[in-house]
Order: C-alpha cells, then sequence, then structure tokens
C-alpha cells in the first residue's frame, strides 16, 4: 500500500456505475447479502455520463428484477410504432422492419435514469457507490489485479502536487469487475498487460450523437420509435438516425456513423445537423426546442470481437468488452445479463467460470446469430451490405458457416487530396446548431487548473501526419469541438487542445490515423453532466 494513501477493502470492486456495473452488484447482493460490494464512478453522479437512444429490451432486467415494471425508472414508455425508412435527399421510403429491430415489449427510456434506479436499487441492498470517485490506476502486483486507486484530485498542469492535493484512496478487492463501457481508460491498458485482444478480431466501433427535444403535444406520439439508413451517408459510410417519442412531449433524436469511414472532410456532427433538415424529420421537431445533447462512441464489432474476458483478479462486462447487438441497435440487456453472468460467477465457482457460463447464456447465441451483419456493410458497402443482412437474416438465419473479420477503423482513412471535400451548410439555430452551443448544452465542465486528459504522445507527429496527410480529420469527427487547427492563414499550423469541451465520447482515442492521441481518465466529477431524460 502507498504510504501516503488509505486503503479500504472490499470482496467485489466494480469500476463504472452503468447497466452492467450496477447489475452485477445488484445480483451479488442478491445472491449473498454478507458480501461487501463497492461501485466507483467517475460521473459527479450516477447516470451523469451515461448516454444512450435508448430502448430498452427488459430481458436481464426481468430475470434481476422480476416485479420492476410496479417501479419502474423515470420517463419508461412502453414501445409503439416500429417504422424503419430508407432515405434519400427528398424522399423517405418505408421498409420492412428486420426482425432483429421489432420492439414489441421493449421501452423507450432514459438510460441515464436507468442507471440512477439502478443505483437506489443496489443502495437499498448494501452496495456502497461512490460517484465522482474515477478510478486512475489499475493496482497489479505479482500479476494479478488487486483493486485501483480512484479520487486522486489537485494535480496540476505541469503534473505536481497543487494546494488541494489529495492523494486518493486504494480501493483493493478480491476480485475487480471492469464496467468501463466503452473504450474504458483503465480497460485498454489490460488488453495491452494480459494480452486479451490476442484471439479475437479487432473492435469496430461509430459515434453516436444525441439531442433531447421538447416538442409540441400535438406533434408527440408517444412509443414512436423511428430509424432512417441512407441519406445523408455516402454510400460507403455505415450508419443512420433514430427518432424516439417518450415521456411527457419528449423526443430522443440522434445519428450514428461508423468510425471505418474513409473521407476524413466528413464530420458526423455536421451529417447529423443536416439530417434534421430532411422533409422527413423536420416536421416531427417542428415548434420544438432542443434542451440537451451529448456524445459517446460505441462499439460495434460483436461476436468476434470479444476479447478475453477474465484475467488474474477480475473480468471485463457490458460494453467494456463489445457486448452489443448492432443489427437489433441495442446493448442494455447484453451489458446487463454479462454482469449478472459476472456475479453469478463470483458468487458460485470463482470469477474464471465466468466466460464458461456466459457461452451458455442467451447472451451468446444472440451476438453469434448476427455476427455477419455489420462487417457486410464494410466489406459490400450500403446496397451491398443491405443484400448481405437480407440473406444472412432470412436465408441463413445467423447460421451462415462463415465469420467476417473486422478492420481497425484509425487505418481506413484516405489522405485529404484524395478524398472529395465536403461543404456542409451553415446552421439555422432552429434545427441545427454549431458545436460550442451544444457542448454547453451538455454541462461539461472539467477544472481548468488539472492536466488535460487529452494529450499527444507524440507532439511531432500532428504537422506531418493529421495535418499534411488528413487535414486535421480530428477537428471534424469530434462534437465538442476539442481539437481546433489554428495558424493556418500565416503558414504555421498547430493544434489546440481545448480539452475543456471535451463530452468524454472517446472518438479521439479510436479514430486518429496514427494512434497519437491517448484519452486518461480526468478528476472525478469533470466531463458531461447529462440530466434526467438523456
Amino acid at each position: 500500500m502507498s504510504e501516503e494513501r488509505e486503503a479500504m477493502e472490499f470482496d467485489v470492486l466494480v469500476i463504472g456505475a452503468g447497466p452492467a456495473g450496477l447489475a452485477a452488484a445488484i445480483r451479488l447482493k442478491q445472491l449473498n447479502p454478507e458480501m461487501s460490494v463497492c461501485v466507483v464512478e467517475k460521473g459527479g453522479e450516477v447516470g451523469a455520463h451515461i448516454l444512450s437512444g435508448a430502448v430498452l429490451e427488459p430481458r436481464a432486467l426481468d430475470e434481476l428484477i422480476p416485479d420492476w415494471r410496479e417501479d419502474p425508472p423515470a420517463l419508461a414508455t412502453p414501445a409503439g410504432e416500429d417504422r424503419f425508412m430508407l432515405l434519400t435527399e427528398t424522399k423517405a421510403f418505408k421498409l420492412p422492419t428486420p426482425p432483429q429491430m421489432h420492439n414489441e415489449g421493449n421501452y423507450i427510456v432514459s438510460l441515464g435514469n436507468v442507471a440512477r434506479w439502478l443505483g437506489a436499487k443496489a443502495e437499498a441492498l448494501g452496495v456502497e457507490i461512490y460517484p465522482g470517485f474515477a478510478a486512475s490506476e489499475t493496482i497489479i502486483e505479482d500479476g494479478v489485479v488487486k483493486g485501483v486507486v480512484a479520487g486522486v484530485m489537485g494535480i496540476v498542469k505541469d503534473g505536481s502536487k497543487g494546494p488541494d492535493y489529495q492523494p486518493g484512496m486504494e480501493l483493493r478487492a478480491t476480485t475487480t469487475l471492469f464496467a468501463e463501457g466503452c473504450r474504458g481508460s483503465l480497460t485498454k491498458k489490460l488488453f495491452d498487460t494480459f494480452n486479451l485482444r490476442a484471439e479475437c478480431q479487432p473492435q469496430t466501433y461509430a459515434i453516436g450523437i444525441k439531442e433531447l427535444w421538447e416538442i409540441p403535444k400535438e406533434n408527440h406520439k408517444p412509443g414512436l420509435i423511428w430509424h432512417s439508413a441512407g441519406w445523408p451517408l455516402p454510400s460507403d459510410t455505415y450508419g443512420g438516425s433514430w427518432l424516439y417519442m417518450f415521456g411527457e412531449n419528449l423526443v430522443s433524436v440522434g445519428f450514428v456513423v461508423g468510425l471505418d469511414y474513409p473521407n476524413p472532410w466528413l464530420s458526423p456532427f455536421e451529417e447529423f445537423q443536416r439530417f434534421k433538415h430532411h422533409p422527413a424529420v423536420a416536421p416531427m421537431l417542428a415548434g420544438g426546442k432542443r434542451i440537451s445533447y451529448g456524445a459517446r462512441a460505441l462499439n460495434e464489432g460483436g461476436f468476434q470481437s470479444i476479447p478475453k474476458l477474465t484475467f488474474p483478479g477480475g473480468a471485463l462486462i457490458g460494453d467494456t468488452a463489445g457486448f452489443l447487438n448492432v443489427p437489433k441497435i441495442k446493448g442494455t440487456h447484453l451489458a446487463m445479463k454479462s454482469g449478472m453472468v459476472a456475479a453469478e460467477a463470483i458468487a458460485g465457482e470463482g470469477i474464471e467460470a465466468y466466460p464458461g457460463l456466459l457461452r451458455q447464456s442467451w447472451l451468446w447465441s444472440e451476438l453469434e446469430g448476427v455476427r455477419n451483419i455489420r462487417p457486410g456493410f464494410a466489406k459490400f458497402g450500403f446496397w451491398g451490405g443491405m443484400v448481405n443482412a437480407a440473406l444472412d437474416t432470412y436465408v441463413f438465419k445467423g447460421k451462415a458457416p462463415w465469420t467476417m473479420g473486422h478492420h481497425h477503423d484509425h487505418t481506413q482513412l484516405k489522405a485529404a487530396a484524395d478524398a472529395p471535400r465536403i461543404t456542409y451548410p451553415k446552421p439555422d439555430g432552429v434545427l441545427s446548431f454549431d458545436r460550442l452551443s451544444s457542448v454547453f448544452l451538455s454541462n461539461t465542465n472539467h477544472e481548468e487548473n488539472q492536466p488535460a486528459h487529452l494529450v499527444l504522445r507524440d507532439p511531432g507527429k500532428w504537422l506531418g501526419e493529421n495535418w499534411e496527410r488528413y487535414a486535421s480529420p480530428e477537428s471534424r469527427y469530434c462534437p465538442a469541438g476539442v481539437y481546433e487547427a489554428v495558424g493556418i492563414e500565416e503558414g504555421k499550423p498547430a493544434l489546440v487542445i481545448n480539452a475543456q469541451n471535451c463530452v468524454h465520447c472517446k472518438t479521439c482515442d479510436i479514430k486518429d490515423p496514427s494512434q497519437n492521441i491517448d484519452w486518461k481518465t480526468p478528476e472525478g466529477g469533470g466531463g458531461p453532466n447529462y440530466p434526467g431524460g438523456m
């Protein structure tokens, strides 16, 4: 133990208070009330950093808390009409809804509210939850994970200890479950330390950008679930939209872009803004008001990208391990199930049994059955991908005798000189907006004096690689205006990193072509603060 740090000991430590981590904590207490369980969360409160569409398939929740409908999370709205649309620039064509996307029995939710609700259930069972407590370092002793260092505060920009320095605490446990969500900062180091990705395909990702709107009551159809593919994205770029109506006149509207897109001039944020002007979309938002904004990367690799899930002293659960069903456009039920299975392993034979138990569960068969749909779009483009998805779904029924592979997203960019330049329209302030006004609505805040949590591993690489070859793609793929190329007119281009704007989407950590950007955990509580409803 460090001389200057206090330590706390637990049976199980969970890193991340999302659906996976909280489901694991609840299940542990259900199985063994005497077990000491602690959850740490970098957000200022449980749910503050949670962002998703979201439509919840309640399968795992039904198993975890069978009577949950008697006391549901706030704003949960039963799913109603499904619409799956193909967009051209001016038209919208209704397509048959693929069977994976059917939503009968599902619920439109605020995933942040679900996390807050699960947190309260966990605490009622005796789980200790520490929000605003960022885990910054994994404790590994003799090749075994023993816990984390969390709650370090007061390190200033030059790396020294400021007047308000707090050394944090060592949170130690027999078993540590990592539930950090997509591209977890500690998890990516565990991948290297324990070689967890040696026998799986590369993970592939997307960025999801979301706005919460309040619209006039006469436009609101509670339970409407609306998805689209096609325009405005080019045929070589995977993605699409969602629009969910829930609660009292609320609309969750968002856009997803696969991060294997090839054109460095493309801006996912700008594509989303112009999407809202489509003749089929604008009327649904007419007279409404945008009330919140956020963005988050998500895993799209699916079955073939699942890493080794256990290592000495711990395991990976939830989206940090890649449990998301892309064709279904859902992952919460899988994240929760993985946490529950890990808990059952710990309470039974030990965490080593977790992968085997997971393979016997419905999670495994669900992901295996859709494994070829997402990579089909990467291999064949939009139209070929649609044909492949139809064949895989209706002819092979998920049992094709092959498994397609993935590529590393950061290797897919073309040189800027070889790609068509994209000119985006200016925002009108009614349906479309700029980045900085959007970040304002995310309630993002970082202490100014702390070291930047976004750093270039080699600052000298940016000019020759990012600027001269790709024309600073980070200034376009970041949805928060963090990266800014300056000095261009003077002939002295340089990169400015506005880390205080960061909404923790992790896109830069994924898409940077030279993997030179490193996203580190900021002090606890920093980042977005998404309200109930997001």
